[in-house]
């Protein structure tokens, strides 16, 4: 690959770092991603508390009480993706929730390259737990990756993966943040902005309605959707995302992404260590060298 390819897209150790949502009841929030989910405080400054596992945040809940519900056919949020080790601690997860939060399931799903299941959590922010199979099972035709929406029995996992102890482990499952999934206006727009400008490559598409981008061979770490949000304009501040967060393996990355930005006449803000910018609907987009 020539340096000026290069130059272009983001490097392989690209991954996602984490999300941070403006909610409306900090204590419920923080209550269903610890005690349901399994995360742990990692941190809590005022009204800010971060939660993760084995040290590395997963989720930032910030408290905005002011601030009310977009209408679901706003751009923003459409998941956050936590990606565990093993399906015995994806499992494990499931149970807990399924046991504190039992209306928050909403559905589960065999993509291919991975098993996933779906949550809304207390304020209807989507939530996606999901365990990738190994890449060497993953399909792949002309650069683009085989997902699909077969049916997973949510049961039959729970029975073939959960110990037997699972009811009082609830946090034996490493989760970090595997992707995001965005509600956009336009596929087209999306495409020009996180495949020419921010350097993701697709790895997969459902005509015009969504978007899957990757760095380094992943099946997706982010996605764009205009399932319910077609023709979404400009967000404005509300309960819900409040950032993404993307780590790059190196300052030339992040260099690299700036110069792409500034020549398309993006605003962007660098406090030195993280770049930020909007994306076209504004949703917040943090980057910086992978902490």
């Amino acid at each position: 690959m020539g340096a000026a390819i290069a130059n272009q897209i983001l490097g392989p150790s690209t991954g996602v770092g984490p999300v941070t949502l403006k909610v409306g009841d900090l204590d419920a929030m923080a209550a269903y991603y610890s005690g349901g989910l399994g995360l742990h405080v990692l941190n809590q400054k005022g009204s800010t508390i971060t939660l993760g596992q084995r040290g590395v945040p997963a989720v930032v809940l910030e408290h905005t009480p002011l601030l009310t519900h977009a209408p679901t056919s706003a751009a923003g949020l459409f998941h956050t993706a936590l990606l565990f080790d093993d399906p015995a601690g994806l499992a494990s997860s499931i149970y807990s929730l399924a046991r504190h939060y039992p209306s928050s399931f909403t559905g589960s799903a065999d993509h291919s390259v991975s098993k996933a299941f779906y949550f809304d959590d207390p304020e209807g922010n989507g939530v996606e737990l999901y365990w990738d199979r190994p890449r060497a099972e993953w399909g792949w035709k002309d650069g683009r990756v085989r997902m699909t929406t077969d049916y997973l029995d949510p049961n039959k996992f729970l029975r073939d993966n959960l110990a037997e102890d699972g009811a009082g482990q609830s946090s034996v499952g490493a989760a970090t943040v595997g992707h995001v999934h965005l509600k956009v206006g336009d596929i087209e727009t999306a495409r020009a902005f996180y495949v020419d400008t921010v350097g993701f490559e697709i790895t997969a598409e459902i005509g015009t309605q969504a978007l899957f981008v990757s760095a380094g061979g992943y099946h997706h770490h982010l996605a764009m959707n205009t399932w319910h949000s077609r023709g979404a304009t400009g967000r404005w501040p509300a309960l819900g995302l409040g950032e993404v967060t993307i780590d790059v393996g190196s300052e030339d990355d992040l260099g690299g992404l700036q110069e792409r930005l500034t020549s398309r006449s993006i605003a962007i803000r660098n406090d030195g260590n993280v770049l930020a910018f909007e994306d076209p609907w504004k949703n917040e987009i943090q980057v910086r060298v992978g902490a």
